[in-house]
């Protein structure tokens, strides 16, 4: 996955969850703390393993999927051979985008990635190894998009965070 994508994704979550914590009532029971911080942990690392999806094309193959330390929770990932790939099918997308599935000798299809780095040579690479027109196949999204998200992101976790900073004071400073 393409850094930019990446790091707006989990800059995100952080976002979102940060002030989770400070918001819990002041009454609350004692176990409602932790169980919440164990919860954000583990969504984290969610969103950590799903954005750490890796494409690998070589000469003879394409092979998607994710790092062994998640593979085990995630979908497996596929891996095709470049020979077999027959055609590529554009479907649209409630949101007016276009996704690309790559379909195979035996009738399979599967999800070509569009969120990658270096996705131009990604094409370039796979239009060489298959011979098929790639010509049509761009971006699921432009990349300002995502520039714009992680923009917001980051100033909405730069707020939170001088916010807990000055709670953490106020509350350390109280007689």
């Amino acid at each position: 996955m393409a850094p930019l994508i990446r790091f707006t994704l989990i800059s995100l979550y952080l976002a979102l969850v940060v002030p989770l914590p400070a918001q819990l009532p002041a009454a609350a029971q004692p176990w409602v703390l932790p169980a919440v911080l164990v919860a954000l942990l583990l969504g984290l690392l969610l969103v950590v393993a799903l954005t750490s999806e890796q494409v690998q094309l070589d000469d003879a193959r394409i092979t998607v999927g994710y790092p062994p330390w998640c593979s085990w929770l995630l979908r497996r990932g596929w891996s095709l051979r470049l020979d077999a790939i027959k055609a590529l099918t554009p479907v649209g997308t409630s949101q007016g985008g276009r996704v690309f599935y790559v379909r195979q000798s035996g009738g399979g299809a599967y999800l070509l990635p569009q969120r990658i780095a270096r996705f131009d040579d990604f094409l370039q690479r796979l239009a060489a190894g298959t011979g098929l027109d790639l010509s049509e196949v761009g971006r699921l999204t432009p990349p300002w998009t995502y520039q714009l998200l992680a923009l917001l992101s980051g100033l909405m976790l730069t707020v939170e965070l001088l916010w807990l900073g000055r709670a953490a004071v106020a509350i350390g400073a109280a007689p």
